[in-house]
C-alpha cells in the first residue's frame, strides 16, 4: 500500500517505534476479530490486554504510577495506528484518554496510586458519564445529583449514550452536588463510581453502530459513593471534566482519521488491482479523485491533531485545536470511507470487504462526544470574537 499513514510532522524516534509496534500486533486480530467481537458481544479483550502488558495503554501517563511518561502525542499514535489496522477502539479514547487524563490532572496522590496503574495496565477499564437525556451539550442542565450524607454522596439520576459499561470496572460520573443560587446552574462534581455499586444499573441502547463497546443507558438509584472517591473540587466538575473532555475530541480525531487511512488503503488497493476495459479502475479520474482529495484532507486533519497533541503536552492551551482536529479528523474519516465504499461499487457495502461496517461509527463521531455544530460556536466566539450564538 502506497498511501501515507504518518501524522505528516517529523515523527520522533520513540513515535515511529510505538507506531511500528502497535501496528505489529493488532495487525495479528484485525477486521476480522473486530467482527467477531461485535458479533459474540466481545469487547476486544484479548487484543486490549496485550496493549496494556506491551506498556500502551498507559503511555501517556507517569511512569510512578505504572505509566510511559510520555504524553498525548505518543497515545495519539496508539489510538490511531490501531484503527488503520482496522480495529478502532473507541475504549481507548474514555478509559484511557478521558478518566486516565482527568485522574492523572485532578486527583490527589492517593487517588492516583489507586486507580491510575490498573488503567496503565489494562487490568481495570473505566467509562465515563457526562450525557443525560435532557441536557443535550448544555452541562449546566444536568440533573444527575449527589447530595453530601457524612462520609458519603448519595448518588441519582440516569445517563444516557455511555459506552462500554459492560466492561467498566469503574465510571467517572458528572453530577450535580448544588446549585448557584445567582445564577441557578447547577454546580457539578466528578465521582468515581464503582459499577457493582448497590442501585447502579444500566442497559444497552439498540444501535447500529457496528462496534464492540456498546452505548447504554446508566441508572443510578441511591448510589451510596465514598467522599474519597470525589475527584478534584466540589462543586468545580466541569473544570475537571475539561482535562480530559479536550483529550477526547483529540483522540476522536485520531481514530476517525486512522479508519479513513484504514479504508483508503483499502480503496488504492482496490482501484490498482481491479481493471475495466482492460485499464486499472484507478486510472479514471472519476475513481481517482475522490481518493486524492480524501488522501489531502486526512493529511491535513492529521497535521492538526499533531499539533494539538504538541501544544497539549506542553501545558498550552488547546481548546482551539482540539475542537479543530475534532471537526477536521471526523470530517476526513468519513469522507475517506465514503469514497472508499464507493470505488468498491456493490462490494463496498458487503461484510466480506470490512469497509461499510465501520460506517456507523465514524458517522456517530461526526455528532459528538461534541456536535460540529458546537464546535463552530466555540470558534466563532473564542477564536473570531463573534457574539454568543446560544
Amino acid at each position: 500500500m502506497a498511501v501515507q499513514t504518518g501524522t505528516v510532522l517529523e515523527a520522533s524516534a520513540e513515535e515511529r517505534a510505538i507506531s511500528e509496534s502497535v501496528r505489529g500486533i493488532v495487525k495479528r486480530y484485525g477486521p476480522a476479530y473486530y467482527q467477531r467481537q461485535v458479533d459474540i458481544d466481545g469487547h476486544c479483550a484479548a487484543l486490549w490486554k496485550e496493549l496494556g502488558d506491551n506498556g500502551y495503554l498507559g503511555v501517556h501517563l507517569p511512569e510512578e504510577y505504572g505509566g510511559g511518561g510520555l504524553g498525548l502525542s505518543e497515545l495519539n499514535v496508539v489510538v490511531h495506528e490501531a484503527a488503520v489496522e482496522g480495529v478502532p477502539m473507541q475504549s481507548m479514547l474514555f478509559s484511557t484518554g478521558v478518566t486516565g487524563t482527568v485522574l492523572e490532572r485532578s486527583a490527589n496522590e492517593e487517588q492516583k496510586r489507586r486507580w491510575l496503574p490498573g488503567i496503565a495496565s489494562g487490568d481495570s477499564r473505566l467509562s465515563f458519564a457526562i450525557t443525560e437525556p435532557d441536557a443535550g451539550s448544555n452541562a449546566h442542565r444536568i440533573t444527575t445529583t449527589a447530595r453530601r450524607e457524612g462520609d458519603h454522596y448519595v448518588l441519582n439520576g440516569q445517563k444516557v449514550f455511555i459506552t462500554g459499561m459492560e466492561s467498566a470496572d469503574w465510571v467517572m460520573v458528572v453530577a450535580r452536588t448544588s446549585v448557584n443560587d445567582a445564577t441557578g446552574r447547577g454546580r457539578l462534581s466528578v465521582l468515581m463510581v464503582d459499577t457493582k455499586s448497590p442501585g447502579v444499573s444500566f442497559m444497552p441502547i439498540r444501535t447500529v453502530m457496528n462496534q464492540p463497546d456498546k452505548s447504554h443507558q446508566v441508572f443510578f438509584d441511591n448510589v451510596a459513593v465514598p467522599v474519597e472517591n470525589l475527584i478534584g473540587a466540589e462543586g468545580r466538575g466541569l473544570v475537571v471534566a475539561f482535562t480530559g473532555l479536550n483529550t477526547e475530541r483529540v483522540l476522536t480525531s485520531s481514530l476517525c482519521t486512522g479508519i479513513g487511512r484504514y479504508a483508503l488503503g483499502k480503496a488504492v488497493d482496490y482501484a490498482n488491482s481491479r481493471k475495466v476495459w482492460d485499464v486499472p479502475i484507478g486510472a479514471h479520474q472519476g475513481v481517482a479523485h475522490p481518493l486524492a482529495a480524501a488522501h489531502m484532507h486526512l493529511q491535513a486533519a492529521e497535521l492538526v491533531t499533531a499539533r494539538a497533541c504538541a501544544l497539549y503536552d506542553t501545558g498550552q492551551e488547546v481548546g482551539e485545536l482540539a475542537n479543530t482536529a475534532k471537526y477536521l479528523g471526523s470530517a476526513a474519516g468519513l469522507e475517506a470511507l465514503d469514497a472508499s465504499v464507493s470505488v468498491h461499487g456493490g462490494n463496498g457495502v458487503t461484510y466480506e470487504y470490512q469497509l461499510a461496517t465501520y460506517y456507523w461509527v465514524v458517522r456517530m463521531l461526526n455528532m459528538g462526544p461534541v456536535s460540529k455544530e458546537m464546535i463552530l460556536n466555540f470558534v466563532a466566539e473564542h477564536s473570531l470574537g463573534l457574539p454568543r450564538s446560544y
